[in-house]
């Protein structure tokens, strides 16, 4: 189901504490989130790889004084600024995170271990020399927020024709299981600090995300059961799931780019 990329998680609560309104433990556990845990490999100065509060220190101390997100897909390179080597490491996984402020960047290695019903989830995160530029096709959280709207209208005139917009009983529950659990208080859309404008933006993205997501997995629901009609509905989506990617990433980065974190002293 729907969920947020842990460079999200990253780039929000470390840029929290960053700004001193998290504590290292308290940042690091919401980094971790549901996951074992979190290690950062390839830092200077480290020969191994360290825990995530070590790592958030080094980085401080590098000269990072903020964090951004990258969610980048084929063809889109969403908030990456280079080098090449960088760029290709973050596509293949999907996301990164890109220091603001010095050119170091962090991109996630996701390991399964343990029997079914068992299984551990293990992140390293390796640390890449980035390039100190703007990153590609980030919107002002304004822009992302009328696209968000614009997108959303359209996604349902299109699905509704196809007859799968929130169609079936499967649909139904899995947007209802995501508001309850959106919606409860284990489940902050965001790290302290960020302005409430980016908090919308991201609800938004998230909502906006489990659309596309529940439409595009419900192969078999309503009407869109052919060929011609699955391909319908897939270009409907595209560009909405483009749209919500790249709010998701000006909601995380308006912390750097509205009121970048002041560092410790």
């Amino acid at each position: 189901m729907f969920s947020e990329p842990r460079s999200g998680r990253l780039a929000a609560w470390g840029n929290a504490l960053l700004a001193g309104k998290v504590s290292p433990d308290d940042a690091a556990s919401a980094i971790v989130g549901d996951d074992t845990v979190h290690r950062v490999a390839g830092l200077p100065g480290e020969a191994a790889p360290v825990g995530l509060t070590l790592a958030l220190g080094r980085l401080r101390g590098l000269g990072v004084t903020g964090f951004r997100v990258a969610l980048p897909a084929p063809g889109h390179p969403l908030g990456l600024s280079g080098p090449p080597e960088f760029n290709a490491r973050a596509l293949d996984a999907a996301e990164a995170v890109v220091g603001y402020g010095a050119p170091h960047g962090l991109v996630p290695e996701v390991t399964e271990v343990g029997p079914a019903g068992d299984v551990r989830v293990e992140v390293v995160w390796q640390c890449l020399a980035v390039r100190e530029a703007p990153p590609a096709d980030v919107p002002s959280l304004g822009e992302a927020e009328r696209e968000l709207a614009e997108a959303l209208r359209e996604a349902t005139v299109a699905l509704t024709r196809l007859d799968v917009a929130g169609s079936g009983p499967a649909a139904e529950a899995a947007i209802d299981a995501y508001r309850a659990r959106a919606e409860g208080p284990d489940s902050p859309v965001l790290a302290p600090g960020y302005p409430p404008r980016a908090v919308r933006v991201l609800e938004l993205a998230r909502r906006v995300g489990l659309l596309v997501e529940v439409a595009a997995a419900a192969e078999g629901i309503g009407g869109a059961v052919s060929a011609s009609e699955l391909a319908a509905r897939a270009e409907a989506l595209r560009p909405v799931e483009r749209v919500a990617r790249r709010a998701r990433v000006a909601a995380y980065n308006s912390y750097v780019e509205g009121a970048p974190p002041r560092p410790f002293a």
